[in-house]
């Protein structure tokens, strides 16, 4: 089970996010990659409570699909909507830039993020709700890969 709490499995992450091409064609979903750039980044920021993301959460979504999303080995559906306020193609989340430097600050983010010295019990996932360390770096993990795969890297 990967995690970005391994450094093997961050290395792998972070030098697929490093292949990305600008004009990489989505395999699903409306967002460019350079939008998902963004999109992964306000999920950070979001995370850190530096972005407002709207709580979409109740039990079942902090119990059932929580664990069924971190857990089961398959891979996430395509096109699950996010929320609005990190949803780059309806306009809610920060529009790119420059290339270069939103991936840096996607890689910047996601070294804040990994941050073992991080308390990462205070963050609040918008449908998860409070997890874990472990359980946010599986997230973690997880997001990235998916959009990652999105774009073909």
């Amino acid at each position: 089970m990967k995690t970005l709490s391994d450094a093997a499995a961050l290395a792998g992450i972070l030098d697929r996010l490093d292949r990305l091409p600008p004009n990489a064609p989505a395999h699903w979903g409306r967002m460019s990659a350079h939008q998902m750039l963004c999109h992964l980044t306000d999920s950070f920021l979001a995370c850190f409570g530096e972005k407002y993301a709207s709580p979409a959460t109740g039990l079942f979504e902090r119990t059932v699909m929580k664990w069924a999303a971190l857990y089961m080995p398959l891979p996430w559906p395509k096109d699950i909507a996010t929320r609005p306020e990190i949803d780059q193609v309806a306009g809610g989340g920060t529009p790119p830039a420059d290339f270069d430097e939103d991936r840096q600050a996607l890689v910047g983010a996601t070294a804040r993020f990994c941050d073992p010295t991080r308390d990462a019990t205070r963050d609040f996932h918008p449908i998860f709700g409070r997890m874990s360390r472990d359980e946010w770096m599986r997230w973690a993990w997880l997001h990235m890969d998916h959009h990652l795969r999105q774009f073909g890297v």
